[in-house]
Order: structure tokens, then sequence, then C-alpha cells
């Protein structure tokens, strides 16, 4: 790890050539996530558009209407009305097929049926689709369906579109890829992507980071020509199925954005599960949460129960809350309350510990932490941080060595810290 966190607009950033994937698991679930070497955590009190972390548990997920008429007709699509005829002739479903079939929907059946190692032939169908999961590397025509991507659906211009560009965002992540057991199925780790290919023509791409616990989509990309479709859905739906089927229990969708109607279509993946800004803990995009983020610009459940029970007590001492009773601001014991107020505090020299982020840890869990033993890198070496002389004589308020070390170990949290080594720069 490489580089201070530091506070810019309403994130936190740090770069890294080389993290593992236990220690990025352990960030995105402190809502942190990665732009190719760059890894970023808004702070989600203050930003303009706040951005909740949030996760499908794949072994739950019931397709929608939609969902479902979205995968038939890219099937239908693939196979051809001629080879669906064909091929029930030649191929009759049997009773157990058909009764599954009746019974309900079969996500990774319908997800696989029109790809080309999983059809029955003869006959050929009308296209051949395949899909694989292949190194983030950089190629020729990854590169060029990013270039008419980036076009036709961000409208961008061709000046502002290049290689390196593509590489930095989207190839060679700094995540180290391994191999792991989990149930009998070997789980791959690290950053891949997953190519959509029709007739031996790359149309689609989604770039993913593989964690121990999840399948994480970073970004997705497809050819204009296919807009028609739907290939977010057909992506959504593929990826859901490969954590399913790769035993990594749960989906990352990345950020949702309440207040961006264009991002609400991330809640429709259901049961969704959204990252308390706070407790960190995790919430069902549901009921009382939902409420709440239609009337609120930021919302930690975990915050308005505390509140709730300040204010009307709980147990022998809880009251009925009265109709003339005015609700808490939920956000009164924060300072600085905009992006700009915070960002100009740290300028003028105020400690992250006053400004309250969160999800950051307190001056008080800091105090607990054994920040003395954080591994330091500096001169091509790797130093404990109670061993260098600059660690004398500072203080965790100010902007000394050991100040700076504790705002960074406050942002990362406490586990992802000690895997990890600091580098200053």
């Amino acid at each position: 790890m490489q580089s201070l966190v530091t506070p810019f607009g309403a994130s936190y950033y740090f770069s890294s050539k080389s993290l593992t994937v236990d220690v990025y698991q352990g960030l995105v679930d402190r809502g942190w996530r990665r732009s190719g070497t760059v890894f970023y955590k808004p702070d989600v009190l203050r930003h303009c558009c706040p951005h909740y972390t949030i996760r499908l548990p794949v072994a739950s997920f019931a397709p929608t209407r939609d969902h479902r008429q979205v995968i038939n007709r890219w099937n239908r699509f693939v196979l051809g009305d001629e080879y669906s005829k064909e091929a029930a002739k030649l191929y009759p479903k049997s009773k157990a097929d058909k009764a599954k079939q009746r019974n309900g929907f079969d996500l990774p059946g319908a997800v696989h049926e029109s790809e080309y190692g999983n059809i029955k032939r003869p006959p050929e169908p009308a296209h051949r689709f395949e899909v694989t999961l292949e190194e983030d590397k950089f190629t020729k025509e990854k590169y060029e369906l990013f270039s008419n991507y980036q076009q036709h659906v961000h409208h961008e211009k061709p000046s502002e579109i290049s290689q390196s560009g593509f590489k930095r965002f989207l190839c060679e992540s700094p995540l180290q890829r391994r191999t792991a057991q989990v149930n009998g199925k070997m789980q791959q780790l690290g950053s891949y992507h997953q190519c959509y290919r029709l007739d031996g023509r790359l149309v689609a791409m989604g770039v993913l980071d593989l964690l121990p616990h999840c399948v994480s989509g970073v970004y997705f990309l497809y050819h204009s020509d296919f807009e028609k479709w739907s290939f977010g859905k057909l992506s959504a739906l593929r990826e859901a199925t490969l954590a399913l089927e790769g035993g990594y229990q749960y989906y990352y969708m990345g950020y949702y954005i309440h207040s961006c109607v264009k991002m609400r279509y991330k809640g429709e993946y259901r049961p969704q599960y959204v990252l308390d800004p706070e407790s960190l803990t995790w919430d069902p995009l549901e009921g009382e949460l939902r409420a709440l983020l239609d009337k609120k610009r930021y919302v930690s459940l975990s915050r308005e129960r505390r509140l709730k029970e300040a204010v009307q007590g709980t147990g022998d001492d809880a009251v009925e809350p009265s109709q003339n009773e005015t609700e808490p601001d939920p956000c009164s014991d924060f300072p600085y309350p905009t992006a700009k107020e915070a960002s100009d505090a740290v300028s003028d020299g105020v400690s992250l510990f006053d400004l309250k982020i969160p999800g950051v840890m307190t001056e008080d869990e800091i105090k607990q932490h054994p920040l003395g033993e954080q591994r330091i890198s500096g001169r091509n070496q790797i130093f404990v941080a109670e061993d260098l002389m600059a660690w004398e004589g500072g203080d965790i308020r100010d902007r000394s060595f050991k100040g700076i070390t504790a705002e960074v170990v406050a942002v990362l949290g406490p586990d992802v810290a000690k895997q990890v080594i600091i580098g200053f720069g």
C-alpha cells in the first residue's frame, strides 16, 4: 500500500500496486471501492449524493418477471426459431425437466441455456455465443469495445479516450490472483474480465473482482450494436449466477445512490442489503430503510434507532411520543456539515477525529488499537512505527508522524491496518 489516505472533497483515497483479495474484502465491507490502483471511500454523510455499499445474498435472489424476460429473449435470439423447433423434436424434455420448469425459474439453467458449449447439437444454433473468464489483460479488441462504449453511452469524444486510460482504469488490477478450495469447489480470486463473444466477436465485457466472499462488479461495457438486448441486466444476472455457482455467497453491485433515479435499478435485485455507514452492519433495503431514504439525504439506521431510544427511553423509562414531539436531527452532532467545510478544516489542521466521519474509527477506538505496531515502509525497508525516532513526542491529534499514521489506520479500520504496510509518499 502506498501513499497517504487523504481527504479530497467528500472521499478518502489511497493507491496500491499490490493488495491481497482478503484485505480488499475487508475494505469493501467498510465502504471502500477501487478504480484501477486507486481505492476510495466516500464520506457518506457529506457527499452530495450519498453512496451506500450494497450486496445481494445470491442464494436468496429471486429474479423478477422482467429479469426472466430479458434472459429468455436473448436466448431465443442466440438459438433461433429453427434450432428451437428441431431441438425440441430431437431432444424432448424428460418428465423431471418439465416438472422443474413448472416449479420455478432456474436462473443458472437459463443463464447458460444459449452458451455454445451447453447446447445439444445438431442442429446448429443461429449464433455461437460464448462467455469466458479471462485475466484482466489489455488486448486491442477489448480496447475497441471500451472506446465504442465510452463514445456511445458516456458520450466521450475520441480524443478523450486512450489506451493508457483504459489500461489504468480496467486492466492489470493490483489485486493478487490466487485460488481457494471452498466446499469442494475451486474458487478463483483476483480481478478478471468476463468476456461475451457472439460468433467470435467481443460484444460485451464485465470487469470483476472475485473476493473471498463475493463477486464485486467493477465496470461493464457493451457494443452499441447490442444496446436493445439489455446487456446491463443480462450481465447482473450472469454475475449473480457466477457468485452462486462459485460459492462466493454475495454479489456486490457497487454503490447504491438512492437520490439518483438511474441508480435505483440496483434495488430491484432482491433481497438487497445496505451497509450502515456508522455501525458497518447490513440492513435490508426494504420497509424502514427505504422509507427513510425517500425522506432523508443521509441515513444510518443504527443512528436513527439510537436517537429514537434517547428521546423515548427504553424499558421502564419508555414513553409514547407526543404528536408535538420534534424529531431529532440525525446529524446535529456532526461538525462541518458540507464536504467543502470538512476539507477546508482538514487543510487548516483540524484532526480527522474531530470530523466524525461515518465508518471511521474514533479517537477512543484508536487509543485501544496497537498503533505503535503498525508496519511502515520507507527507503526500501519495512519498519515498526514505534521503533522510529519520529514516533516519539507525537500525538494522534496533530500532523506528526504518529498523528498521520493514526488517521490512516482510522480510515482503513483495525483489521485491514494489521494486514498492510503503509508507505508514505
